[in-house]
């Protein structure tokens, strides 16, 4: 998992979800599971 300021390109890829956890901005992908990142 990437730690990003911006999750601006990856939450515009293909299969993204963005997901708000314990304060954190977090993108996960079921469709290609390495582009998992959070912010903050």
């Amino acid at each position: 998992m990437k730690v990003r300021n911006s999750l601006k390109a990856l939450k515009q890829q293909p299969g993204a979800q963005i997901v708000r956890r314990r304060g954190r901005v977090f993108v996960i992908n079921k469709k290609n599971p390495r582009l998992k990142a959070r912010q903050g």
